[in-house]
């Protein structure tokens, strides 16, 4: 590096975001992702033993991908080399390879390839790659917000090792934070800010496990906040909504409001106000609330509250949640509405859910002595011997492919757990058990 080069790099770290300034250069300063990165960790044993393979970080912005891969690059004694998909071509790549085998050739140096948003490749560029680290050219580190098993060539995939970075915890967030207001070295200490501790928890809540988000808040609050009287730089709640452009939404995950407003979704549905139960969807997704949890109850009152009525609500819900774990958020909260309002606006029934917790109780409560005989499985050898599946009428045999004859066993035989309404498809459900009643009343036993 000549003076040129060196003077760059200084003004780069004094005038860099803080979020980059930040970010930690050992494996003890990274802040979460203890899955894989304790002490006790695959990955975290490879790093400081610099004995790395390919590897493929995944996960969603600002949970410390390229963090990751800085981290290597103080830690390793390999030529550390970085591209980012978004800019580099096939011509690049080519560079770090000729320079890769070089240093191997001459000083026995491996080559650490960092490719960001290694998902922007097409296939071809992929390709190029692949010979190369098969034969340990080069040692591929990439890092995608997409899931490379869709995005990432297999070849490569089955080369290396996929790490999956999770949003960081309030509490992670909560840490970084505090760094970043305090810490005089790399952080904003020099400042003198003071930061309110109900901001704090905002901040570290509603970013949503996006460490960047969360840090760039900070600092434009810190840059643009006048002092107190004091002479120190106050972040409250006021400060901390105005510079991530959120309101402090009422919304105590772990506490009442929580489930008030969970509570008020459901019954939303079930009382068939769609309006309300978006509102409260959007309240909910807007305070961070995870949308797996949201998704699964709407499944749920899609078959309590909605059931046989419109069978459909919950092929809708369950569909609703498949879409929304494969494209997140915050694309995940359009089929999530567009479950809410089929739910709320089909027709109700909870005629299913009084008819298992009624067979439930009978279970419970009756003691039964086995299958009606002629219901016994006769698929084996011996059966027709001992009488399994004797006397069975097929169904099908017989006109409008009903027959009436014993199904319950002796025990409950005139028990009637499921009991058809009147509302959307139930009505065509009770029409054709009336029907089989009919047919059964005029059939000859």
């Amino acid at each position: 590096m000549d003076l040129f080069d060196y003077m760059r790099e200084t003004r780069k770290e004094k005038e860099s975001p803080l979020a980059s300034r930040l970010r930690p250069t050992t494996l003890d300063e990274i802040v979460g992702q203890k899955h894989i990165l304790g002490k006790d960790k695959l990955l975290y044993r490879a790093i400081a033993a610099d004995k790395l393979s390919s590897l493929i970080f995944y996960g969603p912005p600002g949970t410390g991908k390229t963090t990751l891969a800085k981290v290597i690059a103080h830690t390793t004694e390999a030529d550390f080399q970085q591209i980012n998909a978004t800019s580099a071509g096939k011509k690049d790549m080519e560079t770090v390879v000729e320079k890769a085998k070089d240093l191997a050739a001459m000083y026995g140096r491996k080559t650490i390839l960092f490719i960001d948003e290694i998902h922007r490749f097409n296939k071809g560029q992929q390709d190029y790659l692949l010979p190369f680290v098969e034969d340990g050219t080069i040692i591929l580190i990439g890092a995608t917000t997409e899931n490379p098993y869709f995005e990432v060539n297999r070849a490569l995939i089955s080369r290396s090792i996929i790490f999956e970075l999770l949003p960081l915890s309030p509490e992670d967030i909560g840490e970084l934070i505090h760094r970043a207001v305090y810490d005089e070295k790399k952080g904003m200490g020099a400042y003198h800010a003071v930061i309110e501790e109900d901001a704090l928890a905002f901040l570290s809540d509603i970013c949503g496990g996006d460490a960047r988000s969360a840090l760039n808040a900070v600092e434009l609050a810190i840059l643009t906040t006048p002092r107190g009287d004091d002479g120190k730089i106050h972040i409250t709640m006021a400060v901390a909504e105005e510079c991530i452009q959120k309101r402090n939404v009422r919304y105590d995950k772990s506490g009442d409001n929580h489930y008030d407003i969970i509570s008020a979704f459901i019954k939303s549905m079930r009382g068939s106000d769609p309006d309300a139960a978006v509102y409260y969807l959007a309240r909910m997704l807007y305070a961070g609330e995870d949308p797996k949890f949201i998704a699964r109850r709407i499944m749920i009152c899609a078959s309590e509250d909605v059931g046989m009525a419109d069978p459909n609500a919950l092929v809708v819900a369950v569909a609703a949640a498949e879409t929304l774990e494969r494209v997140g958020l915050p694309e995940g909260r359009i089929p999530l509405a567009e479950a809410a309002v089929y739910v709320a606006t089909a027709p109700k029934s909870n005629a299913s859910y009084l008819a298992i917790d009624a067979a439930m109780e009978a279970v419970r409560r009756v003691q039964v002595k086995s299958v009606p005989p002629h219901l016994q499985d006769s698929h084996y050898s011996g059966a027709a011997e001992l009488g399994r599946g004797r006397g069975y009428r097929y169904a099908h045999d017989y006109p409008g492919h009903y027959v009436k004859q014993q199904y319950l066993p002796d025990e409950l035989v005139g028990s009637r757990f499921f009991t058809p309404g009147e509302n959307g498809y139930e009505r065509k459900i009770r029409e054709y058990m009336e029907l089989c009643q009919r047919i059964g009343e005029n059939s000859v036993e």
